[in-house]
């Protein structure tokens, strides 16, 4: 069956229907009308998986997918424009110019912990730049994931788009096929999974993983901002981000500041007298939330810990070391660590000589130093005095960087991922005839002093 979609899809494809602008605009406004149509269910999908508010499926989730959309359609016609290249002396006369061409048939696999946004936002990009689709939304994530397949049903072109549903088995058989791109955003261990299915068919893979981001608060850093920031950053959609900040490392001097303002925050966000807000999201499945739950040290924790069925309250661990099982992987869970530091560079050198994190985040109110921090720091992305809005600005490209990724989307930039550019170079008929033998003295002469070398 799923060979057949794949089938259908190529020779949906070959047909060039794809290709016309018009067309990849309409399938684009089409997609729109129809998350709009769909918004209700989804939020109540939303409800049954996570039992994530209409705020949060609105903001984190549904906004960031129209904004995509919104994006393409606005941009469009710039994005596919030819554009021209200046050419060499070599070449004279001529023109050079560059082409953006579709790949064809493209896979894109979605996690569980935001399967609409990572599902869709990938999307938008490959339609826009004339591909077909077979979308695999996440399983964990069963009824946000119907809807999914619900909406494209609706739509009823599954030559340009298809959802197929299921667990292991559909994933496995997916990657047997030949698709011409895959999109892929989850964890390490699946990824490297992908990719090695994806080199039997030498198919380009973008990989969207994850990994321990760390976060910085410095000695100069505006506490309350940090603590306000950090601590919403930390505990959105109950840590269960790729880009949370994962532990943070504040500065001796300025710790118990740091603590204090951050226990204030997380009662003020999350809690009204004294009892958690029924509205703060549960652990996907409870094989996760047994996962998060050996994370946690009891003799450490300052604020929370306690854990009912698949809820855990906003948890605070602290006088944490690197040697803590918090610290051993990606927590994708709302415990938050808190290490302590006195110096910067050494912390960095200790820092730098981990694995690349997806993301990374730094507060001070030292712009200068800031700079400096960031350019001496391998990571995806990240933040200067903020945590996770990064990826809400369609200009910045999202992706990680070794171990946490490869590839990029968001914007122009999910349409460069899902395009082949083609070069040409286009001649008249007048030309430098010195390329053509027999070679003379003349020839060599002027080839050395083309090329500035000396004998």
């Amino acid at each position: 069956m799923i060979k057949d979609i794949v089938d259908r899809q190529r020779e949906y494809f070959y047909t060039g229907v794809t290709l016309p602008l018009e067309n990849r605009k309409k399938n684009l406004i089409r997609i729109k009308e129809l998350l709009y149509k769909y918004r209700t269910r989804f939020n109540e999908a939303f409800l049954l998986d996570y039992n994530k508010c209409e705020f949060d499926v609105l903001s984190t989730e549904f906004y960031l997918v129209l904004e995509e959309c919104d994006y393409h359609i606005k941009h469009l016609y710039k994005e596919t424009k030819a554009k021209k290249v200046r050419t060499s002396i070599v070449n004279f006369p001529s023109k050079g110019y560059l082409l953006q061409e579709p790949y064809g048939v493209t896979l894109i696999m979605a996690p569980w912990n935001y399967p609409l946004q990572l599902a869709l936002e990938p999307l938008m990009g490959a339609i826009a730049a004339g591909n077909t689709a077979v979308i695999k939304p996440a399983s964990y994530a069963a009824n946000v994931s119907k809807v999914i397949y619900d909406m494209f049903t609706e739509m009823n072109e599954p030559g340009l788009i298809s959802v197929v549903l299921g667990g292991r088995a559909e994933n496995q058989d997916l990657l047997e096929q030949r698709f011409d791109y895959i999109f892929f955003t989850g964890g390490a261990t699946v990824g490297k999974l992908v990719l090695q299915k994806a080199a039997e068919h030498l198919t380009p893979v973008s990989l969207e993983l994850g990994g321990k981001s760390p976060c910085i608060v410095d000695k100069d850093a505006d506490i309350d901002l940090a603590a306000k920031r950090i601590i919403w950053g930390k505990f959105l959609n109950a840590g269960q981000t790729c880009v949370a900040p994962d532990h943070i490392y504040v500065h001796k001097d300025v710790h118990d500041e740091f603590l204090q303002r951050c226990l204030s925050y997380v009662q003020s966000y999350f809690y009204h007298d004294g009892k958690l807000n029924d509205d703060f999201p549960h652990l996907i499945n409870d094989k996760h939330a047994a996962k998060i739950a050996s994370f946690l040290e009891p003799e450490k924790t300052v604020w929370g810990g306690k854990m009912e069925g698949r809820v855990l309250e906003p948890t605070i661990l602290d006088g944490v070391t690197l040697s803590d099982p918090c610290m051993q992987e990606e927590i994708f869970g709302p415990i938050m660590p808190i290490l302590t530091f006195d110096n910067l560079d050494t912390l960095l050198q200790e820092v730098n000589r981990r694995e690349k994190p997806l993301a990374f985040y730094y507060f001070s109110k030292d712009k200068k130093k800031a700079k400096k921090v960031f350019a001496i720091s391998p990571f995806g992305g990240g933040c200067y005095n903020d945590t996770i809005m990064h990826l809400t600005n369609d200009d910045l490209p999202f992706g990680g960087v070794g171990r946490s990724g490869m590839g990029a989307y968001h914007g122009l930039a999910s349409f460069k991922t899902f395009s082949h550019q083609k070069s040409v170079l286009s001649k008249g008929k007048m030309e430098i005839n010195m390329k053509y033998p027999p070679y003379t003295k003349k020839h060599l002469n002027f080839l050395k002093k083309l090329s500035h070398i000396k004998d």
